[in-house]
C-alpha cells in the first residue's frame, strides 16, 4: 500500500511540476524576445481550452482509453508540442542576439496552444487515476488522497525553484529564457512514460441511465440552477472574481524583475523564487478551509477571499525590492494569495457540492469551473493585458517598466486591479443573501 501511495505521489509531483515550470515566469521570456505585448494571449489560451478540452478528454477516458494510458498519451503530446515551442523560443533568442526583428508570434503561439490543450485535461485525469487506484485497493479517498495531492503543490514549487536557479550559460536563469519550455517538455515526457507503468484503471461499463452527454460534462445542464436567485448570484460573482485568477501569474514576476533595471536587488533578480511563497501559503491555507466554512459560512469566507484579492493587488502596488518595507509588502502579498485563492476556489467548490441537487452535482462543479477558470480567467487576462499595455512598456533591456508620457505605471496598474476586487467584494456583500447555520 505504501508503495502504491508513493507511486501516486510521484505522479502528482510531476503533474504539477510540468505546470510550475513556466506558468509564473513565461511572461519574462516573452518580454525579452520582443513578444511582451502578447503575454495575455498565452494565459487566455489556457482559459479557453479549459472550457471544453477537459470535458472532451473526460468522455474519452470514460469510454475508449483507460485513464492512466490517456494520461500518458496526453502528456507525451503536450510535451512534444512544448518542446517545439521551446525550439522556436531558442531561435527567437538567437534573433535578438543577432539584432534581427522578432519572429512571428504564431510560430510559438500555435505549438503552445496545442500543448496546453492536451495538458489542461490531465489535471482532472490524474485525479481520476488516483481515485480509481485508491478505491480498487480499498483505501479511503477522503483520508488518503489529500496527503498525496499536496505533493502536487510541492512539485509546482520545486519546478519554480528549479527554473529560478538553473543557469543558461553564464548569465541568465531559465526563468528568463526558452529553457523553461524545454524543462516543461522534459517533465512532461517523463510523466508521459511513467503514467504507462501505473496500475490499470479498467473502463467502467455505464449502467442504464448513467450515460452523460457532452453538455452535462461541460456543466451546461446545471444552468437550470440560475433559476434560483442566490445560486445565480453566486455563479455570477464567481465569474467576476475569476477575473483575478491569472493576473499575477501573467505579470507578477515581470513586475518584480522590472526593479532589476535600476538595482541589483536579489529579489529583483529572482522573482520566481519570491512568487513561490504564494504557492507555499496556498498549500497551508487549504488546512484552514474546513474550520472557516463551518464557523462562518460561504458568504463570509468568499468575502474574506475578495478582500484578500484586494490586498494581493494593493500590496503589490506599494511593494518594491528597493527597501525593507517594500520587500515586506511583496511578501505579505504572496502570503495573502493563499487565502485569496483557496478561500475562493476550494470553498466555492465545497459550497456548490453542498447546495446543488445530488443528480447534477458533477454538472454544477463543471459550471463552477466554466465560470471561474474558463470565462472569468480568460476575460480577466485579456483586460489585464490591455491595462498593463496602457501603463507599461518593454524596455530595450527586456524590463516591463512605466510607459513614457503615461502617469501611474505599475502603481496605477495594480491599483486598478485592487479597486476592481474591492468593488466586487462590496457588491457581493450587498447582493448575495445567504443565512449560515453553524455546524456543530
Amino acid at each position: 500500500m505504501k508503495n502504491l501511495k508513493f507511486r501516486l505521489i510521484v505522479m502528482n509531483f510531476l503533474e504539477f511540476a510540468v505546470w510550475g515550470s513556466y506558468l509564473c515566469c513565461l511572461g519574462q521570456f516573452l518580454g525579452k524576445v520582443g513578444w511582451g505585448e502578447y503575454i495575455s494571449w498565452f494565459y487566455i489560451a489556457q482559459g479557453v481550452v479549459s472550457i471544453f478540452m477537459p470535458a472532451i478528454m473526460g468522455a474519452v477516458s470514460d469510454k475508449f482509453i483507460q485513464p492512466q494510458r490517456l494520461l500518458g498519451l496526453s502528456h507525451l503530446l503536450a510535451a512534444a508540442f512544448m518542446l517545439v515551442a521551446g525550439y522556436v523560443g531558442y531561435n527567437a533568442s538567437l534573433s535578438v542576439v543577432d539584432g534581427m526583428q522578432p519572429m512571428s508570434i504564431w510560430t510559438i503561439f500555435i505549438p503552445y496552444c496545442l500543448s496546453v490543450a492536451f495538458f489542461m485535461p490531465t489535471i482532472a485525469i490524474s485525479n481520476t487515476v488516483a481515485f480509481d487506484i485508491l478505491k480498487r485497493n480499498e483505501m479511503d479517498t477522503v483520508k488518503d488522497f489529500p496527503p498525496i495531492r499536496v505533493f502536487g503543490t510541492v512539485g509546482f514549487i520545486a519546478a519554480m525553484w528549479f527554473v529560478n536557479f538553473v543557469k543558461v550559460g553564464q548569465d541568465l536563469a531559465a526563468q528568463f529564457t526558452y529553457m523553461q519550455l524545454l524543462i516543461c517538455g522534459a517533465f512532461g515526457m517523463l510523466l508521459g512514460v511513467y503514467a504507462f507503468t501505473l496500475p490499470e484503471c479498467p473502463l467502467h461499463k455505464a449502467e442504464e441511465g448513467e450515460q452523460k452527454t457532452l453538455a452535462q460534462r461541460l456543466g451546461l445542464d446545471a444552468f437550470v440552477l440560475f433559476k434560483d436567485k442566490n445560486m445565480a448570484l453566486f455563479f455570477i460573482f464567481c465569474m467576476l472574481l475569476g477575473v483575478s485568477l491569472q493576473i499575477t501569474n501573467g505579470y507578477a514576476t515581470s513586475y518584480i524583475n522590472s526593479f532589476a533595471a535600476v538595482s541589483d536587488s536579489w529579489f529583483a533578480q529572482n522573482p520566481t523564487m519570491l512568487i513561490s511563497v504564494s504557492q507555499i501559503c496556498e498549500a497551508c491555507c487549504i488546512l484552514l478551509i474546513p474550520f472557516f466554512m463551518k464557523r462562518f459560512g460561504i458568504k463570509k469566507v468568499m468575502l474574506i477571499a475578495m478582500v484578500a484579492w484586494f490586498l494581493r493587488f494593493g500590496l503589490f502596488g506599494i511593494g518594491s525590492t528597493e527597501s525593507v518595507g517594500g520587500i515586506i509588502c511583496l511578501f505579505l502579498s504572496c502570503i495573502v494569495y493563499g487565502v485569496a485563492f483557496d478561500f475562493f476556489n476550494v470553498s466555492g467548490a465545497l459550497f456548490v457540492e453542498k447546495e446543488a441537487p445530488a443528480p447534477m452535482r458533477g454538472s454544477a462543479q463543471g459550471l463552477f469551473m466554466l465560470m471561474t477558470n474558463g470565462i472569468g480567467a480568460s476575460v480577466g487576462t485579456w483586460i489585464a493585458g490591455m491595462i498593463v499595455s496602457h501603463f507599461c512598456e518593454w524596455s530595450a533591456e527586456g524590463y516591463l517598466v512605466a510607459r513614457d508620457g503615461v502617469n501611474g505605471g505599475w502603481f496605477a496598474t495594480w491599483g486598478i486591479f485592487a479597486m476592481y476586487a474591492l468593488v466586487v467584494a462590496i457588491m457581493f456583500a450587498i447582493l448575495f443573501k445567504y443565512k449560515h447555520e453553524m455546524e456543530k
